[in-house]
């Protein structure tokens, strides 16, 4: 992809509403050249594409905005994983990779695992309490959820770092365009982070333990022995993308949900004054600025969506962050709001077979947080000494890059 043609990505990404506004108010589906695929921005059309799955195909669902360089590639195949997952399975076939999902992140597992990230957010809190001001993006809300995540899987703490770090290299390498050389130690990073989660599923195979991990190996690889090589890059595929939509997702919710609380002063307040307010903000959070602003589907026979006709092999952007502003399913959709009526009808987390299973870890979290910082951090504020936040270009984990907070 060319310069120009970043810098016009960029810039959608960084802010998509406006264009989302336009394509809901516009008749049939509106094609954007940037994302190359026709964008799928009202509420209903939205869900109806993400229900028809026999219609629509998750197959290339993340498609990477950049090819990486030859050099990069060399790297990458000394590594592990390019097996479908479930994100990028349709029937038989996602309900395989997911099914082991459903039952590692039940309600009672997750439920279990609460008490572990609220001493890890406390410990996180102490770590810059004293200081009066921190940038929450790389103090707190990056090191968080890839702790729980981490122990969810079954890591050793020691291990959750690097995890963590060749998650988002995965990222630069696939979303951003990087130099040369910076691609190159990139592919490394993700490459080294592959060869630590063969590690594990190999472990795994010969101790399983009480852990998603082991859950994950028994379903995707039954039986008993080693583990043949395309089981093992199946699963380090599907642990890799885990991790990442483990980690990644919730650190930008936790990001988005800070700004817009504090960008607002009222709303702070307003959640300071009735913590019961909190389960409500969680919500808002997830529908006004939707980590995840969508997934790509790919049409399996020529069809018609909202009077578009598409042929096979046409490619959709289904914008859940486009559905949770649409004008006719809320009043004031552009406005953050607190006190708006608990609901989860909102699509943040996918709808259909797709939804997000690990959607009750993420709000559980954000959660927490927002009880955490308003007991401990009650004067916290937007640290108006530092440059504003800006978010980062992408769809797929929107957040700011840094939010610097001060109380």
């Amino acid at each position: 992809m060319a310069s120009n043609d970043h810098a016009r990505l960029d810039e959608l990404q960084r802010d998509p509403y406006p264009l989302y506004a336009r394509a809901r108010r516009a008749e049939g589906l509106t094609f954007v050249p940037e994302l190359d695929a026709w964008l799928v921005a009202r509420n209903a059309d939205v869900r109806e594409v993400l229900r028809r799955s026999d219609d629509f195909s998750s197959a290339h669902a993340l498609l990477p905005d950049v090819l990486p360089s030859p050099d990069a590639l060399e790297v990458l195949a000394k590594g592990y994983g390019k097996r479908p997952t479930v994100v990028s399975t349709d029937g038989p076939a996602h309900q395989r990779h997911r099914a082991p999902l459903n039952r590692g992140l039940s309600a009672a597992r997750i439920a279990a695992l609460v008490p572990y990230a609220t001493e890890c957010a406390e410990a996180l809190v102490g770590t810059f309490e004293a200081d009066g001001r921190a940038e929450l993006m790389a103090a707190y809300a990056r090191r968080l959820p890839g702790q729980v995540i981490g122990r969810l899987l079954g890591f050793d703490p020691e291990d959750v770092p690097q995890a963590v770090h060749g998650g988002y290299r995965a990222e630069e390498l696939l979303f951003r365009p990087l130099d040369p050389e910076e691609q190159i130690r990139a592919a490394e990073d993700v490459v080294a982070l592959q060869r630590l989660l063969d590690q594990y599923i190999r472990n795994r195979r010969a101790s399983p333990r009480d852990d998603l991990l082991s859950g994950l190996v028994a379903a995707l690889a039954p039986g008993v022995g080693e583990l043949t090589l395309d089981q093992r890059h199946e699963l380090v595929s599907n642990v890799q993308n885990l991790l990442i939509a483990g980690h990644l997702t919730t650190t930008a919710l936790i990001g988005s949900t800070l700004l817009h609380l504090l960008r607002d002063r009222r709303q702070w307040e307003l959640i300071r004054a009735d913590p019961a307010l909190i389960p409500g903000a969680v919500e808002e959070a997830a529908r006004y600025d939707t980590p995840v602003q969508g997934f790509r589907r790919t049409t399996t026979r020529p069809v018609a969506v909202a009077g578009t006709e598409l042929p096979a092999g046409a490619t959709v952007f289904v914008a859940f962050g486009s559905a949770n502003r649409d004008e006719d399913c809320y009043e004031r959709p552009d406005d953050f709001d607190v006190t708006r009526p608990l609901s989860r009808q909102h699509v943040a987390f996918g709808h259909g077979p797709h939804g997000c299973p690990g959607s009750q870890l993420a709000r559980e979290q954000l959660r927490l947080t927002i009880e955490l910082f308003a007991r401990r951090l009650p004067g916290l504020r937007i640290d108006e000494s530092k440059p504003p936040a800006v978010m980062r270009p992408t769809l797929i984990h929107r957040s700011p890059e840094a939010l610097h907070l001060a109380w």
